[in-house]
């Protein structure tokens, strides 16, 4: 299966998860009700909502920036708006596809290898999922929650390790027992060889202590401003989050959100919101409405901040540009 046959094949999964999700997520929901609240959400409250959200993503745009910085220093603006391409595919794309188009715009605008690019997003990833976890860890112990969100965090944590462990063996790949072998074995693969250190590059803005504790700090500014945003997303329409609960909401709905799904992550987002909220004492209409109202203010945020992005930096590649600065063996 080629390249693009697999791409296809992941994206006609993401859709079909959400709309299972979706159809799950509304089983237990009274859609004319969950409307009718959405209905009366206070503007005045939605506009601090917007105000969060806008906030996470400019931490989240200077993390990536500073993840960055060890390859090549770039401005923060151009970073961000490299971020905000991303989030607009993502919204329009299944599958998170939107994770490939940053890179790719990041190392043909930028002038550096895109796989390098690619590595410093799966750092990114990387302390996200960790932070996520340890997150909703917090809040379940706090709101002393049982079922299947403890499940579902365990099974996080499971995933988190697995994601720090393999992040920590590739960076150490080399000094392995063996590792001399997959090298001359490498050798007759040049592109495989240049590609996998082109990666390593990428990972390696991990082991950088400064690096690793500006990227923490930020994090957690930015899920701060997310947890914010559900706390002012409860007050809009009447409802009275603790930070507790806005935090399980959002970490919660970040972890169903990392699985590929529809564009915009429709259907995981909501069920994800649903559940938690049946969890912490919070009716499906109330969790339903709040998600949409949520959800709506992420996609406007970063659509509108994606398109402006995209107009700024253009359309399509700069080959002239990426020729100029990257060796002939480089990635494409």
């Amino acid at each position: 299966m080629n390249a693009r046959a697999r791409l296809i094949s992941r994206g006609v999964l993401g859709i079909i998860v959400s709309i299972v999700a979706m159809w799950f997520a509304l089983r237990s929901v009274d859609l004319q009700g969950a409307l009718e609240i959405v209905a009366t959400a206070s503007l005045a409250w939605l506009a601090v909502m917007l105000a969060c959200n806008v906030a996470d993503i400019a931490m989240r745009g200077w993390r990536w920036q500073r993840l960055v910085r060890p390859v090549k220093p770039i401005a923060y603006v151009r970073m961000l708006g490299y971020l905000l391409i991303g989030y607009l595919a993502n919204n329009v794309l299944p599958a998170r596809l939107g994770e490939l188009l940053r890179s790719h715009y990041l190392g043909d605008r930028e002038g550096i290898s895109r796989t390098t690019a690619l590595g410093t997003v799966v750092v990114e990833r990387v302390i996200d999922t960790t932070s996520v976890v340890l997150i909703a860890a917090a809040a379940i112990l706090v709101l002393s929650v049982r079922g299947v969100l403890v499940s579902a965090v365990l099974v996080g944590f499971a995933f988190a390790g697995i994601l720090v462990v393999g992040l920590g063996v590739l960076l150490v790949a080399h000094r392995l027992p063996g590792a001399d072998r997959l090298t001359q074995a490498a050798e007759r693969f040049p592109r495989v060889r240049s590609l996998a250190a082109r990666l390593r590059e990428g990972l390696a803005v991990a082991v950088r202590p400064r690096t690793l504790v500006e990227a923490i700090v930020l994090t957690v500014a930015a899920w701060g401003a997310s947890v914010g945003a559900w706390l002012v997303g409860g007050q809009a329409i009447g409802l009275e989050l603790s930070v507790g609960q806005a935090s399980l909401l959002a970490a919660g709905v970040a972890l169903a959100t990392a699985i590929p799904s529809g564009p915009g992550y429709l259907g995981t987002f909501e069920l994800a919101a649903v559940t938690v909220g049946a969890a912490v004492g919070i009716s499906a209409d109330d969790a339903f409405a709040l998600a949409l109202i949520v959800h709506l203010g992420i996609l406007a945020v970063t659509t509108i901040g994606g398109g402006l992005a995209l107009l700024r930096v253009g359309f399509g590649s700069h080959p002239a540009r990426v020729s100029a600065s990257i060796p002939a063996t480089g990635d494409s």
